[in-house]
Protein backbone atom coordinates (compact mmCIF):
# COMPACT_ATOMS: atom_id res chain seq x y z
CA UNK A 1 0.00 0.00 0.00
CA UNK A 2 1.14 3.55 -0.77
CA UNK A 3 -0.39 6.59 0.89
CA UNK A 4 -0.06 10.16 -0.41
CA UNK A 5 -1.65 13.33 0.98
CA UNK A 6 -2.43 16.37 -1.17
CA UNK A 7 -3.92 19.74 -0.26
CA UNK A 8 -7.64 19.94 -0.90
CA UNK A 9 -7.29 23.18 -2.85
CA UNK A 10 -4.89 21.50 -5.29
CA UNK A 11 -7.53 18.99 -6.36
CA UNK A 12 -9.89 21.65 -7.75
CA UNK A 13 -12.78 19.65 -6.28
CA UNK A 14 -13.91 21.93 -3.45
CA UNK A 15 -15.75 25.24 -3.23
CA UNK A 16 -14.07 28.46 -2.19
CA UNK A 17 -16.58 28.73 0.67
CA UNK A 18 -15.49 25.38 2.13
CA UNK A 19 -11.79 26.11 1.63
CA UNK A 20 -12.15 29.53 3.29
CA UNK A 21 -13.72 27.84 6.32
CA UNK A 22 -10.84 25.37 6.56
CA UNK A 23 -8.33 28.19 6.18
CA UNK A 24 -9.94 30.05 9.09
CA UNK A 25 -10.58 33.18 7.03
CA UNK A 26 -11.36 36.15 9.27
CA UNK A 27 -14.63 37.03 7.52
CA UNK A 28 -16.11 33.64 8.52
CA UNK A 29 -14.80 33.53 12.08
CA UNK A 30 -18.01 34.88 13.66
CA UNK A 31 -20.13 32.10 12.15
CA UNK A 32 -18.74 29.26 14.29
CA UNK A 33 -17.09 28.70 17.65
CA UNK A 34 -13.93 26.60 17.20
CA UNK A 35 -11.83 25.50 14.24
CA UNK A 36 -11.53 21.73 13.62
CA UNK A 37 -8.25 21.32 15.51
CA UNK A 38 -7.93 18.63 18.18
CA UNK A 39 -6.46 21.21 20.57
CA UNK A 40 -9.75 23.14 20.52
CA UNK A 41 -11.85 20.30 21.89
CA UNK A 42 -10.90 21.18 25.46
CA UNK A 43 -12.66 24.52 25.04
CA UNK A 44 -15.62 22.80 23.39
CA UNK A 45 -15.90 20.43 26.37
CA UNK A 46 -15.93 23.40 28.76
CA UNK A 47 -18.68 24.99 26.69
CA UNK A 48 -20.78 21.83 26.63
CA UNK A 49 -23.78 21.44 28.91
CA UNK A 50 -26.04 18.44 28.56
CA UNK A 51 -28.71 17.69 31.18
CA UNK A 52 -28.65 14.26 32.81
CA UNK A 53 -32.35 13.84 32.05
CA UNK A 54 -31.58 14.03 28.32
CA UNK A 55 -28.78 11.50 28.75
CA UNK A 56 -31.25 9.08 30.26
CA UNK A 57 -33.66 9.54 27.35
CA UNK A 58 -30.78 8.98 24.91
CA UNK A 59 -29.55 5.82 26.63
CA UNK A 60 -33.06 4.44 27.04
CA UNK A 61 -33.84 5.14 23.37
CA UNK A 62 -30.70 3.44 22.10
CA UNK A 63 -31.14 0.50 24.45
CA UNK A 64 -34.65 -0.02 23.10
CA UNK A 65 -33.51 0.30 19.48
CA UNK A 66 -30.74 -2.29 19.99
CA UNK A 67 -33.07 -4.73 21.76
CA UNK A 68 -32.72 -8.28 20.47
CA UNK A 69 -29.49 -7.63 18.55
CA UNK A 70 -26.17 -9.37 19.12
CA UNK A 71 -23.83 -6.61 20.24
CA UNK A 72 -20.07 -6.36 20.34
CA UNK A 73 -18.61 -5.60 23.75
CA UNK A 74 -17.45 -2.20 22.43
CA UNK A 75 -21.06 -1.23 21.63
CA UNK A 76 -22.26 -2.33 25.07
CA UNK A 77 -19.43 -0.38 26.69
CA UNK A 78 -20.27 2.81 24.79
CA UNK A 79 -23.96 2.48 25.63
CA UNK A 80 -22.95 2.34 29.28
CA UNK A 81 -20.55 5.27 29.00
CA UNK A 82 -23.24 7.50 27.48
CA UNK A 83 -24.92 7.68 30.87
CA UNK A 84 -21.86 9.40 32.37
CA UNK A 85 -21.53 13.17 32.48
CA UNK A 86 -17.96 13.05 31.14
CA UNK A 87 -18.95 11.25 27.93
CA UNK A 88 -19.41 13.13 24.67
CA UNK A 89 -20.38 12.17 21.15
CA UNK A 90 -18.82 12.80 17.76
CA UNK A 91 -21.60 12.54 15.21
CA UNK A 92 -22.16 12.14 11.52
CA UNK A 93 -25.39 11.60 9.66
CA UNK A 94 -26.54 10.42 6.29
CA UNK A 95 -29.45 9.14 4.27
CA UNK A 96 -30.27 5.45 4.40
CA UNK A 97 -28.66 4.49 1.09
CA UNK A 98 -29.12 0.84 0.23
CA UNK A 99 -25.99 -1.29 0.70
CA UNK A 100 -24.30 1.81 2.28
CA UNK A 101 -24.43 3.86 -0.94
CA UNK A 102 -21.31 5.72 -2.11
CA UNK A 103 -17.88 5.22 -0.56
CA UNK A 104 -17.90 8.49 1.33
CA UNK A 105 -20.57 7.16 3.71
CA UNK A 106 -17.98 4.64 4.89
CA UNK A 107 -15.41 7.45 5.08
CA UNK A 108 -17.72 9.46 7.34
CA UNK A 109 -18.05 6.57 9.76
CA UNK A 110 -14.33 5.85 9.80
CA UNK A 111 -13.68 9.55 10.47
CA UNK A 112 -15.92 9.74 13.55
CA UNK A 113 -14.50 6.51 14.98
CA UNK A 114 -10.90 7.64 14.45
CA UNK A 115 -11.72 11.08 15.88
CA UNK A 116 -13.03 9.46 19.08
CA UNK A 117 -9.88 7.36 19.37
CA UNK A 118 -7.62 10.39 18.94
CA UNK A 119 -9.68 12.51 21.35
CA UNK A 120 -9.48 9.82 24.04
CA UNK A 121 -5.69 9.85 23.71
CA UNK A 122 -5.64 13.67 23.93
CA UNK A 123 -8.23 13.99 26.74
CA UNK A 124 -8.03 10.69 28.70
CA UNK A 125 -10.23 11.96 31.53
CA UNK A 126 -13.20 12.09 29.14
CA UNK A 127 -14.96 9.52 26.99
CA UNK A 128 -15.88 9.93 23.32
CA UNK A 129 -18.49 7.87 21.53
CA UNK A 130 -19.05 7.77 17.72
CA UNK A 131 -22.71 8.18 16.75
CA UNK A 132 -24.27 7.66 13.35
CA UNK A 133 -27.48 9.64 12.92
CA UNK A 134 -29.74 7.82 10.49
CA UNK A 135 -31.71 10.23 8.32
CA UNK A 136 -34.66 7.88 8.68
CA UNK A 137 -37.28 10.62 8.21
CA UNK A 138 -36.02 11.72 4.81
CA UNK A 139 -38.54 11.11 2.01
CA UNK A 140 -36.35 11.53 -1.09
CA UNK A 141 -36.24 7.85 -2.01
CA UNK A 142 -34.73 8.46 -5.46
CA UNK A 143 -31.48 9.56 -3.82
CA UNK A 144 -31.02 6.34 -1.85
CA UNK A 145 -32.64 3.57 -3.91
CA UNK A 146 -29.56 2.60 -5.94
CA UNK A 147 -25.85 1.90 -5.73
CA UNK A 148 -22.98 1.16 -8.12
CA UNK A 149 -21.09 -2.12 -7.88
CA UNK A 150 -18.83 -3.96 -10.35
CA UNK A 151 -19.70 -1.58 -13.16
CA UNK A 152 -23.46 -2.07 -12.72
CA UNK A 153 -26.18 0.05 -11.14
CA UNK A 154 -28.54 -1.82 -8.84
CA UNK A 155 -31.89 -0.29 -7.92
CA UNK A 156 -34.65 -1.02 -5.41
CA UNK A 157 -38.10 -0.38 -6.85
CA UNK A 158 -40.97 0.08 -4.43
CA UNK A 159 -44.28 1.91 -4.30
CA UNK A 160 -43.86 2.83 -0.64
CA UNK A 161 -43.95 6.52 0.24
CA UNK A 162 -43.11 8.76 3.16
CA UNK A 163 -40.25 8.56 5.66
CA UNK A 164 -37.81 6.05 4.15
CA UNK A 165 -36.72 4.63 7.50
CA UNK A 166 -40.22 3.20 7.88
CA UNK A 167 -40.17 1.44 4.49
CA UNK A 168 -40.47 -2.35 4.71
CA UNK A 169 -37.67 -4.24 2.96
CA UNK A 170 -39.85 -7.25 2.12
CA UNK A 171 -40.21 -6.10 -1.51
CA UNK A 172 -36.43 -5.97 -1.93
CA UNK A 173 -36.35 -9.68 -2.76
CA UNK A 174 -35.91 -9.26 -6.57
CA UNK A 175 -32.90 -7.01 -5.97
CA UNK A 176 -31.37 -9.39 -3.41
CA UNK A 177 -31.69 -12.26 -5.88
CA UNK A 178 -29.54 -10.30 -8.35
CA UNK A 179 -26.97 -9.77 -5.60
CA UNK A 180 -26.45 -13.30 -4.39
CA UNK A 181 -22.68 -12.75 -4.29
CA UNK A 182 -22.72 -9.87 -1.79
CA UNK A 183 -21.79 -10.69 1.83
CA UNK A 184 -24.50 -12.63 3.68
CA UNK A 185 -24.84 -10.01 6.42
CA UNK A 186 -26.60 -7.76 3.90
CA UNK A 187 -29.12 -10.48 3.08
CA UNK A 188 -29.65 -11.11 6.78
CA UNK A 189 -30.17 -7.39 7.39
CA UNK A 190 -32.79 -6.93 4.67
CA UNK A 191 -34.73 -10.16 5.15
CA UNK A 192 -37.86 -10.32 7.26
CA UNK A 193 -41.46 -9.51 6.43
CA UNK A 194 -41.64 -6.63 8.91
CA UNK A 195 -38.06 -5.38 8.73
CA UNK A 196 -37.84 -1.63 8.14
CA UNK A 197 -35.09 0.07 6.19
CA UNK A 198 -33.86 1.76 9.39
CA UNK A 199 -33.59 -1.62 11.13
CA UNK A 200 -31.73 -3.09 8.15
CA UNK A 201 -29.22 -0.24 8.08
CA UNK A 202 -28.61 -0.61 11.82
CA UNK A 203 -28.06 -4.34 11.35
CA UNK A 204 -25.44 -4.18 8.60
CA UNK A 205 -23.63 -1.15 10.01
CA UNK A 206 -23.49 -2.88 13.38
CA UNK A 207 -21.89 -5.84 11.61
CA UNK A 208 -19.32 -3.63 9.88
CA UNK A 209 -18.53 -1.19 12.70
CA UNK A 210 -19.70 -2.81 15.93
CA UNK A 211 -16.17 -3.81 16.89
CA UNK A 212 -15.27 -0.10 16.88
CA UNK A 213 -18.13 0.82 19.23
CA UNK A 214 -20.25 2.72 16.69
CA UNK A 215 -23.70 3.63 18.01
CA UNK A 216 -26.52 4.02 15.48
CA UNK A 217 -29.39 6.35 16.37
CA UNK A 218 -32.84 6.61 14.83
CA UNK A 219 -34.26 9.91 16.10
CA UNK A 220 -37.71 9.20 14.65
CA UNK A 221 -39.27 8.50 18.05
CA UNK A 222 -41.62 10.12 20.55
CA UNK A 223 -39.25 10.37 23.51
CA UNK A 224 -36.67 12.48 21.70
CA UNK A 225 -39.16 14.45 19.60
CA UNK A 226 -40.69 15.61 22.92
CA UNK A 227 -37.47 17.58 23.52
CA UNK A 228 -38.19 19.51 20.32
CA UNK A 229 -41.72 20.65 21.19
CA UNK A 230 -40.71 24.24 22.01
CA UNK A 231 -39.03 24.53 18.60
CA UNK A 232 -42.10 23.01 16.94
CA UNK A 233 -44.31 25.66 18.54
CA UNK A 234 -41.94 28.49 17.61
CA UNK A 235 -41.69 27.35 14.01
CA UNK A 236 -45.18 26.08 13.21
CA UNK A 237 -47.32 28.39 15.34
CA UNK A 238 -45.20 31.55 15.30
CA UNK A 239 -42.87 31.06 12.28
CA UNK A 240 -39.87 32.42 14.18
CA UNK A 241 -37.17 30.25 12.61
CA UNK A 242 -36.99 31.64 9.07
CA UNK A 243 -36.10 35.25 10.04
CA UNK A 244 -33.25 34.05 12.28
CA UNK A 245 -31.68 31.83 9.61
CA UNK A 246 -32.33 34.41 6.88
CA UNK A 247 -30.36 37.02 8.85
CA UNK A 248 -27.28 34.78 9.01
CA UNK A 249 -27.73 33.77 5.38
CA UNK A 250 -27.84 37.42 4.31
CA UNK A 251 -24.57 38.08 6.16
CA UNK A 252 -22.85 35.19 4.38
CA UNK A 253 -24.19 36.22 0.98
CA UNK A 254 -23.04 39.80 1.56
CA UNK A 255 -19.53 38.34 1.85
CA UNK A 256 -19.93 36.78 -1.60
CA UNK A 257 -20.69 33.20 -0.54
CA UNK A 258 -23.35 31.02 -2.15
CA UNK A 259 -25.52 29.48 0.54
CA UNK A 260 -26.87 25.94 0.57
CA UNK A 261 -30.20 25.99 2.41
CA UNK A 262 -33.20 28.29 2.35
CA UNK A 263 -35.69 28.11 5.22
CA UNK A 264 -39.42 28.04 4.63
CA UNK A 265 -41.96 29.87 6.78
CA UNK A 266 -42.59 26.46 8.41
CA UNK A 267 -39.69 24.00 8.59
CA UNK A 268 -41.43 20.91 9.91
CA UNK A 269 -43.09 18.11 7.99
CA UNK A 270 -46.04 16.11 9.23
CA UNK A 271 -45.58 12.33 9.19
CA UNK A 272 -48.41 9.83 8.94
CA UNK A 273 -48.90 6.36 7.52
CA UNK A 274 -49.69 8.07 4.21
CA UNK A 275 -46.41 9.96 3.85
CA UNK A 276 -44.33 12.93 4.97
CA UNK A 277 -46.02 16.22 4.15
CA UNK A 278 -44.85 19.81 4.16
CA UNK A 279 -46.94 22.14 6.33
CA UNK A 280 -48.16 25.54 5.15
CA UNK A 281 -50.24 28.15 6.97
CA UNK A 282 -52.68 30.65 5.56
CA UNK A 283 -55.29 32.61 7.47
CA UNK A 284 -54.88 30.49 10.58
CA UNK A 285 -55.38 27.20 8.72
CA UNK A 286 -52.49 24.72 8.60
CA UNK A 287 -52.52 22.54 5.49
CA UNK A 288 -50.52 19.45 4.51
CA UNK A 289 -49.16 20.01 0.99
CA UNK A 290 -50.26 17.10 -1.23
CA UNK A 291 -52.02 15.64 1.80
CA UNK A 292 -55.68 15.30 2.66
CA UNK A 293 -55.73 17.03 6.01
CA UNK A 294 -55.76 20.51 7.51
CA UNK A 295 -55.73 21.87 11.06
CA UNK A 296 -56.97 24.92 12.88
CA UNK A 297 -54.44 26.66 15.09
CA UNK A 298 -55.90 25.03 18.19
CA UNK A 299 -55.87 21.60 16.54
CA UNK A 300 -52.24 21.73 15.45
CA UNK A 301 -51.20 23.13 18.83
CA UNK A 302 -52.91 20.13 20.44
CA UNK A 303 -51.25 17.80 17.92
CA UNK A 304 -47.79 19.15 18.86
CA UNK A 305 -48.52 18.71 22.55
CA UNK A 306 -49.92 15.19 22.29
CA UNK A 307 -48.11 13.69 19.28
CA UNK A 308 -44.66 15.32 18.80
CA UNK A 309 -43.53 12.17 16.99
CA UNK A 310 -45.76 13.18 14.07
CA UNK A 311 -43.59 16.22 13.29
CA UNK A 312 -40.33 15.91 11.38
CA UNK A 313 -37.70 18.67 11.08
CA UNK A 314 -36.39 19.60 7.65
CA UNK A 315 -32.74 20.25 6.76
CA UNK A 316 -32.82 23.64 8.52
CA UNK A 317 -33.85 22.22 11.89
CA UNK A 318 -32.34 18.73 11.85
CA UNK A 319 -28.94 20.02 13.11
CA UNK A 320 -30.59 21.77 16.06
CA UNK A 321 -32.57 18.63 16.87
CA UNK A 322 -29.36 16.60 16.79
CA UNK A 323 -27.56 18.91 19.20
CA UNK A 324 -30.57 19.04 21.54
CA UNK A 325 -30.64 15.28 22.06
CA UNK A 326 -26.91 14.41 21.98
CA UNK A 327 -23.97 15.46 24.21
CA UNK A 328 -22.20 16.32 20.99
CA UNK A 329 -18.86 18.07 20.47
CA UNK A 330 -18.41 17.86 16.71
CA UNK A 331 -20.35 17.13 13.56
CA UNK A 332 -18.44 15.35 10.79
CA UNK A 333 -19.66 16.07 7.28
CA UNK A 334 -18.81 16.77 3.69
CA UNK A 335 -18.21 20.19 2.12
CA UNK A 336 -21.84 21.05 1.35
CA UNK A 337 -23.01 19.93 4.78
CA UNK A 338 -20.49 21.93 6.74
CA UNK A 339 -21.06 25.18 4.88
CA UNK A 340 -24.82 24.97 5.43
CA UNK A 341 -24.20 24.50 9.16
CA UNK A 342 -22.54 27.94 9.05
CA UNK A 343 -25.97 29.39 8.24
CA UNK A 344 -27.33 28.10 11.55
CA UNK A 345 -25.18 29.78 14.19
CA UNK A 346 -27.82 32.40 14.97
CA UNK A 347 -30.43 29.70 15.47
CA UNK A 348 -28.25 27.89 18.01
CA UNK A 349 -27.78 31.12 19.95
CA UNK A 350 -31.55 31.68 20.15
CA UNK A 351 -32.00 28.29 21.83
CA UNK A 352 -28.78 28.52 23.86
CA UNK A 353 -27.46 25.28 22.37
CA UNK A 354 -23.65 24.93 21.99
CA UNK A 355 -22.64 25.06 18.33
CA UNK A 356 -20.50 21.98 17.52
CA UNK A 357 -17.08 21.96 15.95
CA UNK A 358 -17.51 21.32 12.23
CA UNK A 359 -15.00 18.64 11.25
CA UNK A 360 -14.64 17.63 7.59
CA UNK A 361 -14.86 13.93 6.87
CA UNK A 362 -11.82 12.27 5.38
CA UNK A 363 -11.60 12.43 1.58
CA UNK A 364 -9.94 9.72 -0.48
CA UNK A 365 -9.17 8.34 -3.91
CA UNK A 366 -8.27 4.66 -4.02
CA UNK A 367 -6.06 3.39 -6.83
CA UNK A 368 -5.99 -0.38 -7.20
CA UNK A 369 -2.45 -1.47 -7.98
CA UNK A 370 -3.25 -2.37 -11.60
CA UNK A 371 -4.65 1.15 -12.10
CA UNK A 372 -1.57 2.67 -10.47
CA UNK A 373 0.62 0.81 -12.96
CA UNK A 374 -1.41 2.33 -15.80
CA UNK A 375 -0.97 5.78 -14.27
CA UNK A 376 2.78 5.34 -14.10
CA UNK A 377 2.82 4.13 -17.70
CA UNK A 378 1.14 7.32 -18.89
CA UNK A 379 3.57 9.48 -16.90
CA UNK A 380 0.73 11.30 -15.15
CA UNK A 381 1.28 12.90 -11.77
CA UNK A 382 -1.23 12.13 -8.99
CA UNK A 383 -2.68 15.64 -9.14
CA UNK A 384 -2.99 15.43 -12.92
CA UNK A 385 -5.79 12.95 -12.36
CA UNK A 386 -8.05 15.66 -10.96
CA UNK A 387 -8.11 17.56 -14.28
CA UNK A 388 -10.95 16.95 -16.70
CA UNK A 389 -10.16 14.31 -19.31
CA UNK A 390 -9.80 16.56 -22.38
CA UNK A 391 -7.50 19.04 -20.61
CA UNK A 392 -5.41 16.16 -19.34
CA UNK A 393 -5.07 14.66 -22.81
CA UNK A 394 -4.12 18.04 -24.28
CA UNK A 395 -1.42 18.57 -21.62
CA UNK A 396 0.05 15.11 -22.19
CA UNK A 397 0.01 15.57 -25.98
CA UNK A 398 1.98 18.80 -25.55
CA UNK A 399 4.51 17.04 -23.32
CA UNK A 400 4.99 13.96 -25.50
CA UNK A 401 4.73 15.39 -29.01
CA UNK A 402 7.89 15.77 -31.08
CA UNK A 403 6.28 18.73 -32.79
CA UNK A 404 6.13 22.31 -31.54
CA UNK A 405 2.47 22.85 -30.70
CA UNK A 406 2.64 25.91 -28.50
CA UNK A 407 2.20 29.35 -30.05
CA UNK A 408 3.06 31.12 -26.81
CA UNK A 409 6.26 32.64 -28.27
CA UNK A 410 4.31 33.78 -31.32
CA UNK A 411 1.76 35.43 -29.03
CA UNK A 412 4.63 37.25 -27.30
CA UNK A 413 5.94 38.47 -30.66
CA UNK A 414 2.44 39.57 -31.64
CA UNK A 415 2.17 41.53 -28.41
CA UNK A 416 5.47 43.31 -29.07
CA UNK A 417 4.33 44.27 -32.57
CA UNK A 418 1.04 45.66 -31.30
CA UNK A 419 2.80 47.55 -28.51
CA UNK A 420 4.73 49.39 -31.22
CA UNK A 421 1.57 49.94 -33.30
CA UNK A 422 -0.25 51.26 -30.23
CA UNK A 423 2.52 53.81 -29.59
CA UNK A 424 2.37 55.02 -33.20
CA UNK A 425 -1.42 55.24 -33.09
CA UNK A 426 -1.31 57.20 -29.84
CA UNK A 427 1.12 59.72 -31.28
CA UNK A 428 -1.00 60.20 -34.41
CA UNK A 429 -4.48 60.23 -32.83
CA UNK A 430 -5.23 58.80 -29.33
CA UNK A 431 -8.74 57.86 -30.44
CA UNK A 432 -7.18 55.17 -32.67
CA UNK A 433 -5.85 53.23 -29.64
CA UNK A 434 -9.13 51.38 -28.83
CA UNK A 435 -9.33 50.22 -32.45
CA UNK A 436 -5.75 48.90 -32.31
CA UNK A 437 -6.44 47.08 -29.03
CA UNK A 438 -9.60 45.51 -30.47
CA UNK A 439 -7.65 44.23 -33.48
CA UNK A 440 -4.95 42.87 -31.16
CA UNK A 441 -7.54 40.98 -29.09
CA UNK A 442 -9.10 39.57 -32.28
CA UNK A 443 -5.77 38.31 -33.58
CA UNK A 444 -4.84 36.84 -30.19
CA UNK A 445 -8.06 34.83 -30.23
CA UNK A 446 -7.27 33.70 -33.76
CA UNK A 447 -3.82 32.46 -32.70
CA UNK A 448 -5.35 30.68 -29.67
CA UNK A 449 -7.82 28.91 -31.96
CA UNK A 450 -5.02 27.89 -34.30
CA UNK A 451 -3.12 26.39 -31.33
CA UNK A 452 -6.22 24.44 -30.30
CA UNK A 453 -6.48 23.07 -33.84
CA UNK A 454 -2.79 22.07 -33.71
CA UNK A 455 -3.48 20.13 -30.51
CA UNK A 456 -6.66 18.51 -31.85
CA UNK A 457 -4.79 17.36 -34.94
CA UNK A 458 -1.92 16.03 -32.83
CA UNK A 459 -4.35 14.18 -30.55
CA UNK A 460 -5.38 12.12 -33.56
CA UNK A 461 -1.76 10.95 -33.85
CA UNK A 462 -1.80 9.85 -30.18
CA UNK A 463 -4.89 7.65 -30.07
CA UNK A 464 -3.23 5.11 -27.75
CA UNK A 465 -2.36 7.81 -25.22
CA UNK A 466 -5.85 9.24 -25.50
CA UNK A 467 -7.45 5.85 -24.89
CA UNK A 468 -5.18 5.14 -21.92
CA UNK A 469 -5.95 8.45 -20.23
CA UNK A 470 -9.68 8.19 -20.93
CA UNK A 471 -9.84 4.68 -19.45
CA UNK A 472 -7.74 5.72 -16.45
CA UNK A 473 -9.86 8.76 -15.71
CA UNK A 474 -13.12 6.83 -16.08
CA UNK A 475 -11.95 4.12 -13.70
CA UNK A 476 -11.09 6.67 -11.00
CA UNK A 477 -13.62 9.42 -11.75
CA UNK A 478 -16.65 7.55 -13.14
CA UNK A 479 -18.87 9.87 -15.09
CA UNK A 480 -16.49 12.71 -14.26
CA UNK A 481 -17.31 12.64 -10.54
CA UNK A 482 -15.09 11.82 -7.59
CA UNK A 483 -14.77 8.08 -7.01
CA UNK A 484 -15.95 8.43 -3.40
CA UNK A 485 -19.23 9.95 -4.58
CA UNK A 486 -20.04 7.11 -6.98
CA UNK A 487 -18.48 3.74 -6.21
CA UNK A 488 -19.70 1.44 -3.44
CA UNK A 489 -17.30 0.08 -0.83
CA UNK A 490 -18.11 -3.50 -1.92
CA UNK A 491 -15.88 -2.93 -4.96
CA UNK A 492 -12.98 -3.17 -2.50
CA UNK A 493 -14.46 -5.06 0.47
CA UNK A 494 -15.40 -8.09 -1.65
CA UNK A 495 -11.74 -8.70 -2.43
CA UNK A 496 -10.48 -7.74 1.01
CA UNK A 497 -12.74 -7.79 4.11
CA UNK A 498 -10.00 -5.87 5.95
CA UNK A 499 -10.73 -2.83 3.75
CA UNK A 500 -12.37 -0.88 6.59
CA UNK A 501 -9.52 -1.68 8.97
CA UNK A 502 -7.09 -0.41 6.30
CA UNK A 503 -8.99 2.89 6.29
CA UNK A 504 -8.86 2.99 10.09
CA UNK A 505 -5.10 2.67 9.96
CA UNK A 506 -4.70 5.18 7.12
CA UNK A 507 -7.09 8.05 7.85
CA UNK A 508 -6.18 10.84 10.25
CA UNK A 509 -9.37 12.75 11.07
CA UNK A 510 -7.49 15.91 11.97
CA UNK A 511 -5.29 15.97 8.85
CA UNK A 512 -7.43 18.00 6.49
CA UNK A 513 -5.81 16.81 3.27
CA UNK A 514 -6.96 14.49 0.49
CA UNK A 515 -5.87 10.85 0.81
CA UNK A 516 -4.54 9.07 -2.28
CA UNK A 517 -4.28 5.36 -1.46
CA UNK A 518 -2.73 2.75 -3.74
CA UNK A 519 -4.24 -0.46 -2.52
CA UNK A 520 -5.28 -3.96 -3.56
CA UNK A 521 -5.13 -5.65 -6.92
Amino acid sequence: MKHTLVDLKDTGSFSGFFLDYLAGKDQLRSFYTETPDIKNFGKQIERSSFPQARRKILVDTLTLQYEGMELEEEVRANLGLLGNGNTYTITTGHQLNIFTGPLYVIYKLVTIIRACQDLKAQYPEHNFVPVYWMASEDHDFAEINHFHFNGETYRWDTDQMGAVGRFLTSDMKPLLEKLSAVPPFFHQAYQGRKTTLAQAVRSYLNHLFGEYGLLILDADNRAQKSLLQKVMEDDILHQRIKPVVDATTDQLESLGYSTQIHPRPINFFYISENGRFRITEEGGTFTLVDGDRSFTRAEIEKEIAEFPERFSPNVVLRPLYEELILPNLAYVGGPSELVYWLQLGGLFKVYDVPFPILLPRNFALILPEHVERKREKTGLDILDLFQDTESLIADQVRKTSSRELSLEMDQDELKKIFDQIREKASSIDPTLVPHVEAQQARLQRTVENIEKKFIRAEKRHHSDLRNQITALRESLFPGGTLQERYENFLNFYQNDPSFIEMLMQTFDPFDLRFNIITYGK
